[in-house]
């Protein structure tokens, strides 16, 4: 566990009328951490959050000591995606100060590696987690039992349950 990284994990999909109060929010969430002595971000390149986060960590980084590496499941990961999100995604990653593949192509455990990685380059854990099931879920709970501190973004903490055989 490094004190000095975070790593962010996210649903997709943004309510609406949480978008803004969301970047205002992980804003200002990247300056304190950056105060507390962090310098480091890791991201998992996913659409929605993770981009604005992603986003977030580059406008701090014009002002700040700080520095954007991602972790992605595969090279593939934005194929399919509309040509404006492949172009955002294309900008971010030539801006990233590091950018490491879990997979060459997509396996049926990409995601779930990823997130792993994440955890364990991270001594805190930024999250947007709207409900108790699915990857961010999984990650956050990865991320508490690791001993990550988990800062929610906006939300109470919905994932009560420990992961099977931690004793949490």
């Amino acid at each position: 566990m490094r004190r000095n990284a975070c790593c962010f994990t996210v649903h997709r999909a943004i309510a609406p009328d949480d978008r803004v109060p969301l970047q205002t929010a992980l804003r200002a969430e990247i300056r304190a951490l950056c105060e507390r002595g962090v310098t480091a971000f890791y991201a998992g390149g996913a659409r929605g959050f993770d981009m604005l986060a992603a986003e977030a960590v580059l406008e701090a980084r014009e002002t700040l000591p700080v520095a954007l590496h991602l972790i992605l499941p595969c090279r593939d990961q934005c194929r399919g995606w509309p040509l404006a999100e492949r172009m955002r995604y294309d900008a971010i990653l030539s801006r990233a100060d590091s950018v490491r593949y879990v997979a060459d192509a997509y396996t049926a455990d990409c995601m779930r590696r990823r997130n792993d990685a994440l955890v364990a380059a991270a001594g805190h854990c930024v999250c947007y987690l709207q409900r108790d099931r699915g990857g961010t879920a999984y990650t956050v709970r990865r991320a508490r039992a690791a001993g990550l501190e988990i800062i929610h973004l906006m939300t109470a903490d919905p994932v009560q349950t420990a992961l099977p055989g931690t004793g949490e």
